[in-house]
């Protein structure tokens, strides 16, 4: 029988993986135009929101002691800048090749971690910090960002005819 620890991961890596998988579904099934346009009047582009979960799921790797970033340029102009910045961004193929490597690179690294290794403590949080706060670890990072992750599938989704 699984640990609780066990089940709380797996519940976690099964809402992480879901949103992973609808999220590049319908990246993949929209056009290069339908990349350029707003989820809604005055919002974010579907192009700025590819790059940016791009670029928060590339920052993750240092975030959770994995890796240095794949891509660190995509931070200035999805995480720092806004979309309408003149800012010059990535190729839509490009940027839908970033977020299958950047994803395919989290998931291998994930696959890997036991778990007690979720439990423990991410790279923004100091050892001291960790023993009055230790929620603050790297299943609360992924679980954080699944959530920021499904906020914006739900911007996309209006896109789709």
């Amino acid at each position: 029988m699984p640990s609780q620890q066990e089940i709380f991961i797996k519940i976690a890596r099964d809402a992480w993986n879901t949103y992973i998988d609808r999220t590049g579904k319908l990246f993949d099934s929209l056009s290069d135009g339908q990349l350029n346009m707003q989820v809604a009047e005055n919002r974010n582009t579907a192009m700025y929101l590819l790059g940016h979960l791009a670029a928060i799921h590339d920052a993750m790797l240092p975030l959770l002691g994995f890796q240095e970033r794949l891509y660190p340029a995509l931070e200035a102009v999805f995480v720092k800048s806004p979309d309408r910045s003149g800012l010059e961004k990535p190729a839509p193929a490009l940027l839908r090749q970033y977020w299958n490597e950047i994803n395919t690179t989290l998931a291998d690294h994930f696959d890997r971690l036991s778990p007690d290794e979720w439990f423990q403590k991410h790279q923004s949080i100091s050892a001291e910090d960790f023993v009055k706060e230790p929620h603050r670890n790297r299943l609360n990072v992924l679980v954080n960002r699944t959530n920021h992750l499904a906020a914006h599938y739900g911007q996309l989704v209006f896109l789709k005819k």
